[in-house]
């Protein structure tokens, strides 16, 4: 998909300020004494338990000889320990020591402080909006480096009907990602609970379908189309989400696209789809699928106050 030059430089240029601002131009970071890649490595020990120096090496993304250089400095500053492994003495392990796990404690301490007085100013939804762009750009990073978004996009099947555990896989999707995007909670998640257990039951209808994605045995995405529950010969576009790891590889273009094929084979005259405003990526693929937006007010169906929009496709 093309990217806008503007959007990229944006991104360049706010990327310079937060690494001039946390500080990691310096030659120590988090208040500590240590290099930027010091700190990270206690961070990764802390959160991930004992790693070999190999697997740091992964992680970090630095060279062998850095790392190396780096751990020896560690140990010898007294913060991390050297053990040989569990199955090959050869292999050695390393862990924080007592006075690590206390200067890890100390670094979640000051990382917290900056975050908390850079967000204080701003309101609860650019709060949001911050935290989730943050990660899902440091996630498109990951990605890039490791290759994962060609290798997870290639081996994802879209496949039709029902399969154990789809009720409560989309459930899951659904109420994690409203979670983090709009703060929904138990009546969200009590409600696409209620209603795809409920079309499930329905499935012998011939107008009725539900695809799902699948990585491996696990669904990483769905989308449904019942037939039935509008009437007049439309087809309600339903429960379409994606699990994080499968975002921006053209999967749900997949999943979509077998929805307004079935659409078109069964003759509905037009589809309708509802959601709220804030769901920009989403609302740009169902417009590229010539969806319009044809109707919204304020409501809260959803169990929080949003703008509720409608989407409709005439076939």
């Amino acid at each position: 998909m093309p990217i806008d030059p503007s959007i990229v430089e944006q991104i360049r240029c706010a990327s310079r300020t937060m690494v001039r601002e946390l500080g990691f131009m310096r030659t120590t970071l988090a208040g500590t004494d240590y290099s930027p890649s010091a700190v990270h490595a206690l961070l990764e020990l802390g959160s991930r338990g004992a790693l070999t120096a190999a697997q740091l090496v992964q992680i970090l993304g630095l060279e062998k000889s850095s790392v190396s250089r780096m751990v020896a400095k560690l140990i010898q500053a007294g913060e991390v320990a050297e053990s040989a492994g569990d199955d090959d003495a050869r292999t050695k392990q390393l862990s924080l020591t007592e006075q690590g796990t206390r200067s890890v404690e100390a670094i979640h301490a000051y990382g917290q402080m900056q975050v908390t007085t850079a967000l204080t100013p701003l309101n609860t939804q650019q709060q949001l909006t911050i935290a989730q762009g943050l990660d899902a750009y440091a996630k498109a990073l990951t990605a890039y480096r490791s290759g994962a978004q060609e290798q997870v996009g290639s081996v994802i099947h879209v496949r039709s009907g029902y399969r154990p555990g789809l009720i409560g896989r989309v459930v899951e999707m659904h109420a994690s990602f409203y979670a983090r995007h709009s703060g929904f909670g138990q009546f969200f998640e009590s409600q696409v609970a209620t209603g795809i257990a409920e079309f499930a039951g329905r499935l012998g209808n011939p107008r009725n379908e539900v695809w799902v994605a699948e990585h491996g045995h696990r669904i990483v995405g769905s989308v449904v189309i019942d037939g039935e529950d509008l009437g007049s010969n439309e087809a309600h576009l339903r429960w379409f989400i994606l699990d994080e790891q499968c975002r921006g590889n053209g999967v749900g273009r997949r999943l979509l696209d077998e929805a307004m094929a079935f659409c078109n084979e069964q003759g509905f005259s037009a589809v309708q789809l509802w959601t709220f405003k804030g769901l920009d990526a989403a609302r740009r693929l169902y417009e590229s699928f010539g969806f319009e937006l044809t109707h919204e007010e304020p409501g809260n169906q959803w169990g929080a106050a949003v703008l509720e929009q409608q989407f409709t496709l005439k076939l």
